[in-house]
């Protein structure tokens, strides 16, 4: 009997440290996936109004029409509130917008992925857009319903960027030597970067569909290994003063911190006035919201916009 109690607890402790050990090896194939790029991390800025007001009227106005984004929410029947509220809202402001969700919904139209795996939902919404409409959108926005996005401020944010250079921006997170565009905030593709992506999709030694690991990690970073493989890195997007304009917190919550560590600049430590996401916002705060960035006006201030974009043929947007 005392030899099996031994034997049992010598099972128990080989068994802990191969666990531990499967455990090393999965953060370090997370963090050292590919050595083929090296890549060094920088930010990138929105261009000055200065820079813009030096380009001539006309090519302001052909420039606000080359830029198409197309945008994809990945959305679930528990979220149908959300849903409502995004589809009335800020989507509007999209060139397209198409909701991807995890199974039939008959209340919305949706496109239906079947799977309830986030990560599978992602891959299967960018193919789709690719295959779909990659002839007719340069720039990939996904999001998720508790997102609300300014898409002016992403568009004069891209203003600069060619989209058929392999961009992936966001707000930045690190994990170990993994850099990734946390979904939070928004993740914005160029159509190289989902060329790209799409050219890996079947290949599992790049990307696979369940990480290769014994553990699920999350669909921001599975997208960012696989964005690895084809020399697509992540990107921090900042504004002319380096402050974040992709925003994984509401503006609520922001201000609040701001309030607490910058009591005497509430304002200037909470958010940029270039801002193109908030996240973590209830159906009633994304209506907040539109009123606050697209009806609020103050009688008798005139803007002097350097570019202005238009909306999409027959949008009935604010």
């Amino acid at each position: 009997m005392l030899s099996e109690s031994s034997s049992f607890l010598k099972g128990v402790m080989l068994g802990s440290i191969f666990c531990a050990l499967i455990t090393m090896l999965g953060h370090i194939r997370i963090g050292h996936g590919n050595r083929m790029h090296h890549h060094e991390h920088h930010h990138l800025q929105a261009p000055n109004k200065e820079d813009i007001l030096k380009i001539s009227e006309d090519e302001r106005m052909e420039l606000s029409k080359s830029f198409r984004v197309y945008c994809i929410i990945l959305v679930k029947p528990k979220d149908v509130s959300l849903w409502a509220a995004v589809k009335e809202t800020w989507t509007k402001h999209c060139d397209k917008a198409e909701f991807f969700s995890s199974e039939n919904v008959k209340v919305f139209e949706s496109i239906n992925m079947d799977t309830n795996d986030m990560w599978l939902m992602m891959r299967k919404a960018y193919k789709y857009a690719f295959d779909k409409y990659r002839d007719q959108y340069n720039w990939f926005f996904l999001a998720r319903p508790t997102t609300f996005a300014i898409i002016e401020n992403l568009k004069y944010f891209l203003l600069k960027k060619d989209p058929s250079q392999p961009f992936y921006l966001g707000h930045t997170i690190k994990s170990g030597d993994l850099e990734y565009v946390g979904m939070e905030g928004g993740i914005v593709l160029s159509i190289e970067s989902v060329k790209r992506l799409n050219s890996l999709l079947n290949i599992p030694e790049k990307c696979p569909e369940q990480g290769g690991m014994i553990w699920k990690i999350s669909e921001d970073k599975q997208l960012a290994v696989c964005l690895k493989y084809a020399g697509v890195f992540a990107e921090n997007a900042e504004d002319a003063d380096g402050k974040d304009v992709f925003n994984t917190k509401s503006v609520g919550l922001s201000i609040k911190e701001a309030m607490t560590y910058h009591p005497n600049q509430v304002v200037e430590g909470c958010c940029s006035d270039m801002a193109v996401t908030f996240n973590g916002l209830t159906p009633n705060q994304m209506h907040v919201m539109m009123y606050g960035v697209y009806r609020l006006r103050a009688f008798g201030h005139i803007f002097n916009d350097a570019l202005v974009f238009l909306p999409p043929n027959g949008s009935d947007n604010d």
